[in-house]
């Protein structure tokens, strides 16, 4: 199962989209209940292409809060298309979603 959830709608002369990840996103510097320290794992880039062309490209660090949730409007976007969702972390770890677009809900 993907770790990436996409949702699209249209709303006036854009398509909003919405991407949801699970990820822990840890910094390094928060400590457990032992009070140890936590390694650092979180998604240094995320990637964003619609119908095989780069859209946007996310560089990250370990500042961003656990499951992060981005949105973003799209104005060329049309019925059809489709937008890919990339992510790799610090440790190696990627995952990726494609998702249709329908304005025509």
């Amino acid at each position: 199962m993907s770790s990436i959830r996409v949702r699209s709608r249209r709303e006036g002369e854009y398509i909003e989209v919405k991407v949801l990840i699970e990820h822990p996103m840890e910094n390094g510097r928060n400590r457990d209940a032992a009070g140890n320290l936590i390694p650092a794992h979180f998604i240094e880039q995320l990637a964003l292409t619609l119908n095989s062309q780069p859209l946007l490209t996310v560089n990250m660090a370990g500042s961003v809060s656990k499951n992060p949730f981005f949105s973003f409007r799209l104005k060329q976007a049309a019925d059809g298309d489709v937008l890919r969702v990339d992510w790799r972390d610090n440790l190696g770890s990627s995952d990726s979603a494609e998702h249709r677009i329908r304005v025509n809900r």
